[in-house]
């Protein structure tokens, strides 16, 4: 099992609350798909113990207590893939903890859903979407945000809904899109249709973790953005990809209630911030971001 999503899109309560499965047991952030796969052939010893070392000497891959010996008697039982080295770190610390099937959490990982349900033939990956409205109004609170995040933030929530829309018509079967708004209005039944995903029982003890999360859910999902300045950037930029996921876009309503100093500063630096993250991403080749 996989979670992905951006930041502040709830995947954080979801693993909490799917942990607490008597037969689930999912860690967070150990970044193996996206850091380690690229060492060499496997079927080299070297390349393996080179591998290997790399992964144990990162804290959150050493937070699960890997035993390396067991690792690799586990990993000498079968074909000599990366895929297979992964699996035995986590099966090793699902068992520890009594559990029968492991997962993982991590940001943005819908980049590498190609990657891992290959891998991974019986996987299944959830993707946290948030509105980004709210969710740049959430991240707003906890982070600084300096000129131009804004328009930095929207550009990569389209990304994401963009992947969240490409993957699940490519994976059907495998990959579900959950609303973090979905997840905070109706807990129970959301959990209920992620088991059924997962193809496991529904355990009622889940949802008791997921009830902070309500007192923050307003029904119509917007931000708390008194100017309207917030929306009004993300609509203009991410028309197409809100709506695909069922959230509602001002049709021009607010345009005559808008400040000056949105078309005069917000607009001109949040758009340099949609081109910085383009530039950005292209310099990186498309990998990971930090989330």
């Amino acid at each position: 099992m996989f979670i992905g999503g951006l930041a502040f899109s709830g995947k954080t309560p979801l693993r909490i609350a799917l942990s607490l499965h008597p037969r689930l047991e999912l860690t967070r952030r150990t970044a193996m798909w996206t850091k380690y796969h690229g060492v060499g052939d496997l079927a080299d010893p070297n390349n393996l113990d080179r591998c290997l070392n790399r992964m144990l000497a990162d804290p959150a891959i050493l937070a699960l207590r890997p035993d390396k010996a067991d690792i690799l008697e586990r990993f000498g039982a079968g074909a000599p893939t990366y895929a297979r080295l992964f699996a035995a770190i986590h099966q090793q610390h699902a068992e520890r903890t009594g559990k029968a099937r492991w997962g993982d959490q991590m940001g943005m990982l819908e980049q590498h859903a190609d990657r891992v349900l290959s891998w991974y033939p019986t996987a299944r990956m959830i993707h946290m979407i948030r509105d980004p409205r709210r969710r740049f109004a959430a991240a707003s609170g906890r982070h600084r945000q300096l000129p131009g995040k804004l328009g930095w933030e929207t550009a990569r929530w389209r990304h994401s809904a963009e992947l969240a829309m490409r993957n699940h018509a490519r994976f059907p079967d495998r990959y579900r899109v959950v609303r973090y708004e979905q997840l905070c209005a109706m807990p129970e039944a959301t959990l209920r249709e992620v088991c059924a995903f997962l193809g496991e029982e529904y355990e009622p003890a889940m949802v008791a973790a997921l009830d902070h999360m309500a007192s923050g859910h307003t029904a119509d999902g917007r931000c708390p953005d008194p100017r309207g300045t917030v929306a009004a950037f993300v609509e203009r930029h991410a028309t197409r990809q809100l709506r695909a996921h069922d959230y509602t876009v001002d049709d021009g309503g607010r345009r005559g209630t808008l400040p000056p100093s949105f078309y005069l500063i917000d607009t001109p630096c949040n758009t340099i911030g949609i081109a910085m993250w383009r530039i950005a991403r292209t310099a990186r080749g498309g990998r990971q971001e930090a989330a």
